[in-house]
């Protein structure tokens, strides 16, 4: 049931953003979380039509400083049964080196530059990454609340310092769906959880939004909504 529900958003997400063209290249971030697993399954099913024509891979990003760990020889097998072709990428930071930031933030600023080289260098036209509609929400509240704007992840944006458009085909589909599926099909957990995860902001506005959907079921509907009207000549 939730894996016809995934479906049927990530192909709506596809038409209706237009994230999907005829000859895309196109490099997967895989985390090894359950949303880029997911993604995984779904475009490699999606490059198996013919129109339009999609060639996928993936990226997996190590960062050998950091105890945040994946099985890569199960992200190995994941992508061989799928038929895709997985990068494995390594890099460092030194969270020392800018106190202004928070680790987390750094961190991940420092893996999405090695993703983005390596798609710029290896002729992809698009990353892909496996954002859910909790996480873009998430991010919305986040940045009314402290930052005092309406801004939030795009479905599908160009990148101005490299030659890429960022797609999030996962967009329209709840969170919830896609740990249900992940425990259907038997999603192997990382290995090792980010050390950082536990003491964002981001946690505590995820827990936030939960709260306002206990409160509303309707809730991430109505948000929903609001941000796209905020938003909208931002679409086009």
């Amino acid at each position: 049931m939730y894996e016809e529900k995934i479906r049927r958003k990530f192909n709506k997400a596809c038409v209706d953003y237009e994230l999907l063209e005829d000859g895309d290249h196109i490099l997967l971030a895989l985390s090894g979380g359950k949303d880029s697993l997911e993604l995984c399954r779904l475009m490699a099913q999606r490059s198996r039509l013919l129109r339009p024509h999609i060639t996928v891979e993936a990226a997996h990003v190590i960062m050998d400083n950091i105890p945040y760990e994946t099985s890569r020889i199960y992200l190995e097998q994941f992508c061989r049964e799928l038929g895709i072709r997985l990068h494995l990428l390594h890099g460092r930071f030194e969270e020392r080196a800018d106190t202004r930031k928070p680790r987390c933030f750094l961190c991940a600023w420092h893996r999405r530059k090695l993703l983005f080289t390596f798609a710029t260098e290896h002729g992809f036209n698009k990353v892909a990454f496996g954002h859910h509609q909790d996480d873009i929400l998430t991010t919305w509240l986040m940045n009314l609340t402290f930052e005092g704007h309406a801004g939030t992840i795009r479905p599908k944006m160009s990148m101005e310092h490299y030659p890429l458009q960022l797609i999030r085909p996962l967009c329209l589909v709840q969170e919830s769906w896609i740990a249900e599926v992940a425990r259907q099909q038997g999603f192997e957990q990382q290995k090792t959880p980010c050390p950082y995860e536990e003491a964002t902001r981001r946690k505590d506005m995820s827990d936030i939004f939960q709260r306002l959907e206990a409160l509303n079921p309707e809730a991430r509907y109505s948000l929903w909504h609001a941000m796209e009207n905020c938003r909208r000549p931002d679409l086009s």
